[in-house]
C-alpha cells in the first residue's frame, strides 16, 4: 500500500478509511496498468459525492512520466439489482466521450483512466474553484449573472461538439460491457406523465382535462426523439459546474447520455428542474441563458434559430419538466413540506412547485396553449390554497435577494 501519510485525509475511520484505502489502491493499479509503469498516490482527500460514489482528491507521489500534481478519484459502489439505471456507465462513457474529442472541445475534466470491473474513473483535478451554485447562494449579483450566461454557454457548446456522436457514445458503452440504454430521466417521466393526473387529483382536487392529458403525452415524446440530438448531462445541477478562469467545466454524469438538445434548453427556463438548490432567478435571466444557449447551438442545429420551431419544442420540454418534478416532490397526505434537499441551500417542495405551474401558465399562454395555462393556473392556486401564500412564495437565489 503506498498511502505515504494521511496528511490531508477527510476524517474516515473503520469501514470508511478502508474504502478509501480499497479506491487509492485500485486506482494506482489503473494507472499503472493505463501507463505501463507504478504510479503512487498519497494524501487521499474525501470530497463527498452522491452517495453512489467515493470521490477522493488525491496526490501522485511517484510517477516516471508527466502527470498533474493531484488527481480526482471516483469509485462506484457494486451495482444492485433493482437499483434501476447504473450510473457508472454512464459517466465513464461519458468521460470517454468527452476526453476523445481533444483539449480545445472538451469543457470537463480529462479522464486519464478508468476500469469497469473496478468501477472506477480516474479524473483530471480541476483544483479548489467556486461551483455554479456557490455563485448563486453567495452575495454577488453581477458574478452570479457571468456564471450563469457562462453555463447556458458551456452547455450550448457541450450540445454542439457532440452532434452526431451518438453511434460514438453508443460503441463506448458496448465496449464498457453495457448496453445503450435511454435517457434515464425518461424512465421517471414516463411514469410521471402516467401517475400524474390521479396524484393532482387526489393531492389537490385538480382534474386533468383530457385534452391537457394528450398535449402531456405528446411532449413525453421529446423523450425518443430523433431531431437534434446531442450529449446531455442529463439533470446538471449547479453544484456539479466548477466556474474556472477558462469557464464553466461541467462535472457528474452519471446520467450522461444522447437525447434531443431541447429537453436540456427548456430546463434553463426553471431552472435546475431535478435539482435542490433551484430558488427563483431575476426577470429576464432565463431568457438569457436560453439566448446565449441558442447562439452556440444554432450553427450546428440552424432550424432551433427559428422561433416557430424551437419555442413550441421548448414549451413542451417544459410542460415535461414540470409534471416531473411534481410528480417527484409534491409532498403526499401527511408528509411535511420540507426543502426538496438538505446537501445545499434549499426552497421548500411547494413553493418550487408553485413557481414552476405559475411560469408554465405565463408561457403557454403566450404559446397559445390556453387549456395547458388554464389549468397550471389551477394547480398552482391549489398548491397555494393547501400550503398557504407564505409557504409558496419562492424566494430568489441569495445572490440577486
Amino acid at each position: 500500500m503506498s498511502l505515504e501519510t494521511t496528511a490531508g485525509r477527510a476524517d474516515v475511520d473503520g469501514t470508511a478509511d478502508r474504502q478509501v484505502m480499497a479506491a487509492v489502491s485500485a486506482a494506482e493499479s489503473v494507472l499503472s496498468r493505463r501507463f505501463g509503469s507504478t504510479i503512487r498516490l498519497a494524501d487521499p482527500e474525501n470530497l463527498g459525492g452522491s452517495g453512489k460514489a467515493l470521490v477522493l482528491r488525491v496526490r501522485v507521489a511517484s510517477t516516471p512520466f508527466t502527470l498533474p500534481r493531484t488527481l480526482v478519484v471516483k469509485r462506484y459502489q457494486p451495482s444492485t439489482v433493482g437499483d434501476g439505471v447504473d450510473p457508472f456507465p454512464h459517466e465513464a462513457v461519458s468521460y470517454q466521450l468527452f476526453t476523445a474529442l481533444g483539449k480545445n472541445d472538451r469543457i470537463c475534466p480529462e479522464l486519464f483512466a478508468h476500469d469497469g470491473a473496478k468501477r472506477l474513473i480516474v479524473l483530471e483535478d480541476l483544483g479548489r474553484v467556486p461551483t455554479l451554485a456557490d455563485k448563486l447562494l453567495g452575495h454577488d449579483a453581477r458574478a452570479a449573472e457571468r456564471a450563469l450566461l457562462a453555463w447556458a454557454s458551456s452547455l450550448g457548446r457541450l450540445h454542439a461538439t457532440t452532434a452526431g456522436r451518438e453511434a460514438d457514445f453508443n460503441a463506448l458503452t458496448r465496449r464498457l460491457g453495457a448496453h445503450p440504454s435511454r435517457d434515464p430521466v425518461a424512465l421517471r417521466a414516463l411514469v410521471a406523465l402516467a401517475e400524474l393526473p390521479t396524484m393532482l387529483h387526489d393531492m389537490l382536487g385538480v382534474r386533468v382535462p383530457e385534452a391537457v392529458q394528450q398535449y402531456a403525452e405528446a411532449a413525453g415524446r421529446l423523450l425518443t426523439s430523433t431531431r437534434n440530438r446531442a450529449f446531455s448531462p442529463s439533470d446538471a445541477c449547479p453544484d456539479n459546474n466548477l466556474v474556472t478562469s477558462k469557464g464553466v467545466r461541467l462535472l457528474d454524469f452519471e446520467g450522461g447520455c444522447v437525447r434531443d438538445v431541447v429537453l436540456d434548453a427548456a430546463a434553463l427556463r426553471i431552472p435546475f428542474p431535478l435539482c435542490g438548490c433551484s430558488f427563483r432567478l431575476p426577470a429576464g435571466m432565463t431568457e438569457a441563458m436560453l439566448a446565449a444557449w441558442r447562439a452556440v447551438v444554432s450553427p450546428v442545429f440552424p432550424a432551433l434559430n427559428d422561433d416557430d420551431v424551437l419555442m413550441p419544442r421548448v414549451l413542451n420540454a417544459q410542460l415535461l419538466w414540470v409534471w416531473l418534478s411534481t410528480w417527484m416532490y409534491l409532498p403526499g397526505p401527511g408528509e411535511a413540506d420540507r426543502p426538496i434537499t438538505s446537501r445545499l441551500p434549499s426552497p421548500r417542495r411547494s413553493s418550487a412547485l408553485h413557481a414552476r405551474w405559475l411560469r408554465l401558465r405565463e408561457d403557454a399562454d403566450r404559446g397559445g396553449l390556453h387549456l395547458v395555462a388554464d389549468h397550471a393556473g389551477l394547480v398552482a392556486d391549489a398548491i397555494e390554497h393547501r400550503f398557504g401564500a407564505d409557504a409558496v412564495r419562492l424566494p430568489l437565489f441569495p445572490a440577486f435577494a
